[in-house]
């Protein structure tokens, strides 16, 4: 086993979905557990499907990782050297799962027709969902991704994509849980949901007993469609009018906050609410000040604008997206915008993705996107006019706001104290995000943080 982990440990690194990539991981294994190769499948008849769950504890805190192999006899190995994971002992090579179709084969199947798997203190179950029939199905695995593996199946009967998730983490993933649970109510607004696959192993944090957690999760796949931010960026690159379908998209955004509302419990919120939202705007703020200079100028003026927000009456507090941009919604033809990707900010705990939270947050997260749209297009056409960038955004924010009020009742107009307030925060922290990857991109964020300041809880 030491041979698998430094295979692995040597492997990590170079993934997307790996959260440390300035250093090596330090493994421990903490299970593992095998899935049955296809039995119609003569040539996958030497492929051992093996998940290990392995936690790096050279992270603060420590991350667990679940890493799907499919070991094969070396000389019978044809796949691309990208995604071999390297030869633990002489005459065996590990694949990553996803891009292997014995791996993609027997996932299916356990999240489709149910079953279990069973390792060291492990038990891995696949709950299926009324979401149609599959045959024969061929896998592909979505490039791109940086938190999780997602693989797209074809064939008979409806597409499915899966998203394998590659952290793990106690609890059910919001993404299962919010998107089946506005299936059920009828909404329209997300894709059907087909099944998931749930596991229990020994907990980290006490050294005893066992925890459950979500692993994947299967739904709908909707081909041939283009996420809302490729839509926006080319509107915004043609000058044409967006502001018809911002206001439908604020629309959508309206309805999935009233459903969840009616599945989940909502709550006033409280002293304790308001200081502990207070004490992160004012953390992220200092932090940022340290690594990006240039906000120190705004200081004073942005804690003008967190002091209004905790000047106002806050709507209730209730379950959300938890990470809303437009990457994470989608045009289908003859059902309009429909949402993706319910899990929340990946790298928070999984218990304060669960919490309610203020629905005004996932707005301000669409209004940054927004904004995201023309800063993009000035970054690579500097000689574009800023006039003509700044009305498209000016126009696709307001409609979008007027579309979200409009559906939710919400008494929300372009001047909304706590609305800027959780703008200005996600800004704070797209500076410091840009500052660390994209150092060219800070002018964006830094952009918004002046506005927001110099023209207090503005949508324009």
């Amino acid at each position: 086993m030491d041979s698998t982990l430094a295979c692995l440990a040597a492997w990590m690194p170079r993934q997307r979905w790996y959260a440390a990539k300035a250093r090596s991981p330090s493994l421990r294994l903490v299970s593992w557990w095998e899935l049955p190769s296809p039995a119609d499948a003569e040539s996958d008849s030497d492929a051992r499907i093996r998940t290990y769950l392995v936690a790096d504890e050279g992270a603060l805190p420590t991350v667990l990782y679940q890493i799907p192999v499919v070991a094969r006899a070396t000389e019978t190995v044809d796949a691309d050297p990208e995604h071999v994971i390297g030869s633990p002992e002489p005459g065996t090579t590990f694949i990553d799962g996803p891009f292997d179709p014995a791996y993609a084969d027997a996932l299916l199947r356990l999240i489709t027709g149910g079953g279990t798997a069973e390792g060291p203190q492990t038990r891995v179950a696949g709950h299926p969902v009324d979401g149609g029939t599959f045959g024969d199905t061929t896998a592909r695995v979505v490039t791109g991704e940086q938190s999780n593996t997602s693989l797209i199946f074809e064939g008979d009967g409806m597409p499915v994509i899966c998203k394998v998730y590659r952290q793990v983490h106690p609890g059910l993933n919001p993404d299962i849980e919010l998107q089946i649970a506005l299936a059920k109510s009828g909404s329209s607004r997300v894709p059907t949901p087909v099944g998931w696959v749930e596991g229990l192993w020994p907990d980290l944090e006490t050294a005893h007993g066992a925890v459950r957690g979500s692993l994947a999760f299967a739904q709908e796949f909707l081909p041939d469609v283009e996420d809302a931010w490729r839509v926006a960026l080319l509107a915004a690159a043609r000058s044409d009018d967006f502001r018809a379908h911002a206001r439908a998209l604020g629309e959508a955004t309206a309805d999935v906050h009233l459903a969840l509302a009616g599945c989940f419990r909502t709550r006033a919120a409280t002293t304790r609410d308001r200081e502990a939202t207070a004490s992160t705007w004012a953390r992220r703020l200092a932090i940022a000040m340290a690594e990006v200079p240039e906000i120190s100028e705004r200081r004073a003026a942005a804690e003008a604008v967190y002091r209004r927000a905790l000047e106002v009456a806050w709507p209730a507090l209730q379950r959300i997206h938890g990470d809303y941009h437009l990457g994470q919604v989608i045009h289908a033809p003859g059902r309009g915008w429909v949402l993706l990707d319910f899990e929340g900010e990946p790298l928070r705990p999984m218990a304060e993705r669960t919490q309610p939270d203020l629905p005004l947050r996932d707005v301000a997260g669409m209004l940054r996107s927004f904004d995201y749209v023309t800063g993009s297009l000035r970054l690579d056409d500097p000689g574009r006019s800023p006039e003509a960038v700044r009305g498209w955004a000016r126009d696709a924010r307001q409609a979008f706001v007027e579309g979200y009020a409009a559906r939710s009742g919400t008494d929300l107009d372009r001047r909304h104290p706590l609305l800027a307030a959780l703008e200005l925060d996600k800004a704070v922290y797209e500076a410091i995000y840009e500052s660390r990857n994209r150092p060219t991109w800070v002018s964006i964020p830094l952009a918004a943080i002046s506005r927001l300041v110099e023209r207090p809880a503005a949508v324009v």
